[in-house]
């Protein structure tokens, strides 16, 4: 009598075990990719130790990377989450953002204990130290620790140490940013809260300072903004997909919003034509104050994104900062920090 078997059930992504890969992308550059046991994902390029992939648990990508662009140093990778170092932005003889982005970082095999919690189990430590190119444009010894984290409920965390290792007695300064490159729907149905009535400067207007007067912020046109003593929650919500992102930060007092819209992205030759409609850079940052660190002395900026079902509605918010964080965050919020 002839006998059947039946194979074994495949495991749900919900059902497979954490895990932390090394592995290699199409371009050659390795890369590391976090995944959490309900289906969560990132993906970190030892390449300016540079987020370029976080999936949640249905495999949607929620971080945009341009179709253009270059996994090839020296140029920095289009998208994902750029690490700004040791500055934002341009001033003197460092190149734009700092140096961080297109430097090969190492696996950080023996890093200082993170006093962060047991439940995260998926992550990676990267470390960057300077090179002997670097201390030629930037003479300061740094050892900058970096550790990305997939949370069991799938937020993507990521926490920075940078230490002034100087034996001269020299203390040195400088600027910050996550250039957090998010995806979205359609620029135009995006929202921001936890912006309004915040001083910022104006990057397009001269670098002015401004008062922002909306009630949310929304998207008509390019923008390059830098929002001061920014709030520790911003929520980024995509009205068209029904999904807010909420942007928790520690250490990094300003927020930096930019869309380079039509014109400029003509002229990136790393960023397709019209894919500003479908990304927005919501970046924490310390930017109008410099960091500076004396010989020994460490600093600590943290980015945790949550990526959390909405239906929000415009107008039946409490235009109070702190009310209205509460009512568009309360749920996500708490969900989290219990997963955490």
């Amino acid at each position: 009598m002839a006998t059947t078997s039946t194979p074994p059930t495949p495991k749900s992504p919900r059902q497979q075990a954490s895990s932390v890969e090394r592995t290699k992308g199409p371009s050659g550059l390795e890369k590391v990719v976090l995944r959490e046991a309900r289906g969560f994902s990132a993906e970190v390029h030892l390449y300016g130790g540079q987020v370029t992939s976080w999936k949640n648990d249905r495999g949607d990508e929620l971080l945009f990377v341009s179709n253009k662009a270059t996994f090839k140093p020296p140029k920095a990778i289009r998208g994902g989450i750029p690490i700004c170092f040791p500055q934002f932005g341009t001033h003197g003889n460092l190149e734009k953002h700092g140096f961080a982005r297109n430097r090969f970082w190492a696996i950080d095999d023996n890093p200082p204990p993170f006093p962060e919690s047991t439940a995260v189990k998926t992550f990676v430590d990267l470390i960057l130290k300077p090179s002997e190119e670097d201390l030629k444009i930037w003479p300061h010894s740094f050892e900058f620790r970096l550790r990305v984290a997939l949370g069991p409920g799938g937020d993507l965390v990521l926490i920075s140490r940078i230490r002034n290792t100087n034996t001269d007695g020299r203390p040195f300064s400088f600027t910050f940013a996550y250039h957090t490159y998010f995806s979205v729907s359609d620029i135009s149905e995006v929202r921001i809260e936890g912006l309004e009535t915040l001083d910022y400067i104006d990057y397009l207007r001269g670098k002015e300072r401004f008062t922002e007067q909306g009630d949310a912020i929304v998207f008509e046109s390019e923008v390059d903004k830098i929002y001061l003593d920014a709030p520790a929650k911003i929520a980024i919500i995509d009205h068209e997909k029904k999904r807010t992102f909420v942007l928790r930060k520690d250490g990094l007092p300003d927020a930096v919003l930019w869309n380079p819209w039509d014109k400029k992205t003509k002229n990136m030759q790393d960023f397709g034509d019209e894919e500003y409609k479908h990304m927005l850079c919501v970046e924490p940052a310390a930017v109008e104050m410099p960091i500076t660190l004396k010989p020994g002395e460490e600093w600590k900026g943290k980015m945790e994104l949550s990526a959390v079902p909405s239906s929000y509605c415009s107008g039946q918010l409490d235009p109070d900062k702190e009310h209205l964080m509460a009512l568009i965050l309360s749920g996500a919020l708490a969900g989290a920090d219990a997963a955490s």
